[in-house]
């Protein structure tokens, strides 16, 4: 195995593994002038402009999210270090790594931890990030598959794994997932189906209902019923949920949640206010619990991927993905943020 030198940000020098990376590469690029206007522009690059970090990937595949959304459009205040390269996803192979969890050549993923926010991300042939930022890549999924879940089925597992902890169980009711055409939504659903729940799919697309049974939804709603203002309380409907949309969706949410019920709030594609009550918590014993994805701790990663290889139907996965090139990502970010983007999308690095 080679050993070779590399000098950190702050001049230090440190003894890796493997083989140098590439000298140049090419990525996206996001900036922003004086007057505060984005541009984004697919340029060469050199190792030198990657960030520090003890693992060097080599990266095959990424996605898009609503936050890659927000970040590409500038819709909201998403990066907070210029130039940036956009992505909080990514997967693919390692180059070099002087940590000791990883080798060269191991295939590994990326969510969260502020890439794409305030360190490079992942539309990018390159990335350079610490070692404790990387889960290993399961051998259940390929690192297209890994990036089809990506941080919104990350996430949707998470939002499970809080559910099921706290006690709620396949045979006490039903499962609200909001969104549900969504990223998060649609592999809520297919996880929750496949373990035993009934599950109720919400979704502002309801000509999306065939879509939403085929991956196990046992009902569909119209998202009119819980978008707008409504009681402190409702009739009790599901036991639990997931839900990526907040506001007054969230509220309504709550509201109908069953007596000792638990929703879990991962999202804010409504908003980030929560216009509701404290009746459900103080007069059903309802439990709120919120999901962080971005920096949750590795042991917690870990555990969320495991699962996802354990119990996520690869096959639904796959037939609500779709592939492109990365090129195509400025024009996907208009569309995640419209709603149009129905499933998963895998972006194709090197097409």
């Amino acid at each position: 195995m080679i050993r070779f030198l590399r000098v950190t940000e702050n001049g230090s020098l440190v003894c890796q593994l493997g083989r140098p990376p590439l000298s140049t590469f090419n990525a996206f690029w996001l900036s922003k002038d004086e007057e505060g206007s984005q541009s984004l522009t697919w340029r060469e690059s050199t190792t030198d402009e990657l960030m520090d970090g003890d693992v060097t990937i080599a990266v095959s595949h990424s996605t898009i999210n609503y936050k890659d959304g927000l970040a590409l459009t500038g819709s909201s205040p998403v990066v907070r270090r210029w130039p940036m390269i956009p992505g909080i996803d990514f997967a693919g192979s390692v180059t070099t790594s002087s940590d000791p969890s990883f080798t060269v050549g191991q295939q590994v993923i990326l969510n969260g931890w502020g890439v794409g926010e305030t360190h490079l991300g992942g539309y990018s042939q390159l990335a350079r990030v610490p070692g404790g930022w990387l889960v290993a890549l399961p051998q259940a999924f390929t690192p297209a598959q890994s990036m089809a879940i990506g941080t919104a089925g990350y996430t949707a597992m998470l939002c499970v794994m809080a559910i099921e902890d706290r006690g709620v169980k396949p045979g006490d009711g039903a499962i609200l997932v909001t969104g549900a055409s969504g990223g998060v939504g649609s592999v809520a659903v297919s996880l929750l189906s496949s373990l035993g729940y009934e599950v109720i799919a919400s979704t502002g697309r309801i000509e999306e209902t065939d879509y939403l049974t085929h991956l196990g939804a046992s009902s569909v709603i119209n998202r009119a019923e819980l978008s707008e203002p409504g009681r402190a309380l409702g009739k009790e409907r599901w036991i639990g949920a997931v839900d990526s949309v907040g506001s007054h969706t969230l509220a309504n949410v709550l509201a109908g949640t069953r007596y000792g019920g638990t929703v879990a709030a991962c999202g804010l594609a409504q908003g980030m206010d929560l216009p509701g009550s404290v009746a459900p918590f103080i007069l059903r014993g309802v439990t709120l619990v919120g999901v962080d994805s971005v920096m949750a701790p590795s042991g917690l990663r870990n555990s969320a991927w495991a699962r996802l290889a354990k119990d996520l139907d690869v096959k639904k996965l796959d037939s609500v993905t779709d592939t492109q090139s990365v090129s195509q990502a400025p024009k996907l970010a208009t569309e995640i943020l419209a709603g149009k983007v129905r499933g998963r999308v895998v972006l194709n690095i090197d097409s």
